[in-house]
């Protein structure tokens, strides 16, 4: 993360719609893929995918030991990731709604 910012809030936030609008211009998996392999580090990626499957899990009902025995991830993580599920934007939940209908 940048210490000193230099875009001005409305700028960050214009910034942050055109990010949504490139991810909403995507039409498959494979564009996705794709666009987060170049945006991403593979860092940064592989902890996006573990947060996601964190959250998979807690929904499902598993233990904060179980999924860590599950997938290696920290209890912290874990933690983090329950946080926001339970008590965050509904970001989480929204998607998971969703992708469970199906």
């Amino acid at each position: 993360m940048k210490i000193e910012r230099v875009l001005t809030k409305d700028e960050e936030k214009l910034a942050e719609e055109r990010f949504y609008r490139a991810i909403m211009s995507l039409n498959d998996v494979d564009e996705y893929r794709s666009f987060f392999n170049d945006i991403f580090t593979p860092a940064e990626f592989e902890s996006i995918k573990d947060r996601w499957s964190v959250a998979e899990l807690l929904d499902k009902g598993y233990t904060y030991r179980e999924i860590k025995t599950m997938t290696g991830v920290s209890l912290t993580t874990i933690g983090r990731v329950a946080r926001f599920l339970f008590d965050g934007a509904n970001g989480y939940k929204m998607a998971l709604e969703r992708v469970n209908k199906k």
